[in-house]
């Protein structure tokens, strides 16, 4: 199934919940995606189960959707197919395609035991930093059955004020790969219009600014405040 059937059956599927992924600091639900003969597993984070923060407003689920369409305009292929489904469950929230994946094979063990992982997660690096990600843990990175690299999680991202909190930090100052650095420059011109409808006008502005930062550097951020790590790390 290919990306668009993917995003299909996500946005026009029967949703029926499955369980409730526990250790989420979020309501995170494991549910069932049926059309016709088609059928998957999805993540469903409805709004409804979002817990308040001061520092985000409600409706993370557009973050997450927002997340999946700026990797699409990137041509990256590091977000799973994520939609908005306003008929959910428990209401409107965000769905994304579920990844079979080892949880024990987290970004700490890909950077340690997988060299050939490194210009992927060199790449997922450099969406962190455009992104603003808040929340990058290292169990956020997955690897599927195939060896592919995936990055979920993405509620915490876009925020006006730099935030940038992750563990990837083992390519720091490092130089941007030139093709990266093509894909990006688009988007300090322009963000894409079904992206900027998920933001305020502030993070707009906030995204072509750190794109473009992101050009002039030429190079991988380095943390020199030793705090932009998450918590728990995994």
């Amino acid at each position: 199934m290919n990306t668009a059937q993917q995003e299909a059956l996500l946005s026009e599927g029967t949703i029926n919940l499955v369980g409730r992924v526990v250790e989420s600091s979020n309501a995170t639900f494991v549910v069932e995606v049926t059309h016709e003969d088609d059928y998957t597993w999805a993540i469903y984070k409805p709004e409804s189960g979002e817990r308040p923060l001061w520092d985000f407003e409600p409706g993370l689920y557009r973050r997450e959707r927002a997340a999946y369409l700026l990797d699409a305009a990137l041509g990256w292929g590091l977000v799973p197919p994520t939609v908005i489904r306003t008929d959910a469950p428990l209401g409107v929230g965000s769905l994304q395609w579920f990844i079979e994946c080892d949880p024990a094979m987290h970004y700490f063990r890909l950077v340690r035991e997988s060299p050939e992982a490194h210009e992927r997660l060199r790449r997922l690096a450099v969406f962190d930093v455009v992104s603003n990600n808040t929340d990058r843990k290292g169990g956020h990175v997955l690897t599927d059955e195939h060896g592919g690299i995936w990055a979920i999680d993405h509620g915490l991202c876009f925020a006006a004020g730099y935030k940038l909190r992750t563990v990837i930090w083992d390519f720091a100052g490092e130089p941007i790969a030139p093709d990266i650095l093509t894909d990006l420059a688009p988007l300090a011109d322009a963000v894409p219009d079904q992206i900027a409808e998920l933001l305020d006008e502030r993070e707009v502005r906030a995204l072509r600014r750190r794109t473009q930062r992101v050009l002039d550097a030429g190079i991988l951020p380095i943390d020199e405040t030793g705090h932009a790590w998450p918590w728990p790390l995994i």
